[in-house]
């Protein structure tokens, strides 16, 4: 995810690079292929739609062209813990659903610096709200490695208290939008700093966060399902590249709340 501050290579050479080409078609095919499958679609039916994210490294996003490219939905930073917001969050929040593109708001945690109650309210004072329509998305929270001190990955909180903390967050958001929040994670910090926690798959949408490769792999513990997968940091889009798990009727279902 992207963050604002400091915020997841004379025969023998012909052979090589047929050999190459060879691996990177294969691997895109895998990728495609496994994207479709995961979505319980048929090979033949419709891709699933492709979107992005977004923060203010991106600036004034020209949406008419990331529309152009296949983006159908995009989320976008608004805050992080309860000093930062993206300066260019209005230029992307409503620029993107002019294009018709669905958006939705994300939070970047920093659960050593306030409760995650307060961080929730803050980011819903700044973008992070939900709304019916079939546009906006539930809101995001970007839970991750702790990007400004490699020492204390986990924020310096147990297991047990970043349970909790991720818990006041998602109620927090749940008492002031009506919605829980999409969670963004990978499966390797979920373990390690939540310490497996089943807790959260039957009520959150899991957004899941691996690259490099043509699936989303193990998933974090409870989750059967991922909603939104982030594959790649490089693409046709700006910023992160994402897929749905689902069709494009099921994407505007799931932004209505159904």
């Amino acid at each position: 995810m992207a963050r604002d501050r400091i915020p997841p290579s004379r025969h023998r050479h012909r052979h090589r690079h047929r050999v190459r080409v060879l691996a990177a078609s294969v691997a895109a095919l895998a990728l495609a292929t496994a994207a479709t499958a995961f979505a319980g679609t048929p090979a033949s039916a419709a891709s699933p739609p492709k979107g992005h994210d977004v923060s203010s490294h991106q600036k004034n996003v020209d949406w008419p062209g990331a529309w152009a490219k296949g983006a159908r939905f995009v989320y976008i930073k608004a805050t992080e813990s309860t000093t930062y917001r993206n300066p260019y969050f209005d230029q992307q929040y409503n620029g993107s659903r002019e294009a018709g593109i669905r958006r939705g708001a994300y939070h970047f945690a920093l659960p050593d610096k306030s409760s995650g109650a307060r961080q929730a309210a803050y980011f819903v004072r700044h973008g992070g709200t939900w709304t019916a329509d079939g546009w906006t998305l539930p809101p995001a929270l970007d839970v991750e490695y702790n990007p400004y001190d490699k020492k204390h990955r986990c924020y310096g909180l147990s297991s047990s208290r970043m349970v909790e903390w991720i818990r006041s967050f998602s109620d927090e958001l749940k008492r002031e939008t009506g919605r829980r929040p999409v969670i963004y994670t990978t499966t390797n910090w979920w373990n390690l700093c939540t310490g497996g926690s089943g807790a959260f798959a039957a009520d959150h949408a899991l957004w899941i966060a691996r690259h490099g490769s043509a699936d989303a792999g193990t998933l974090p513990a409870g989750w059967s399902s991922w909603t939104f997968w982030q594959y790649d940091n490089n693409g046709s889009l700006p910023g992160d590249q994402n897929l749905f798990n689902g069709s494009a009727g099921r994407l505007k279902a799931f932004a209505l709340g159904h």
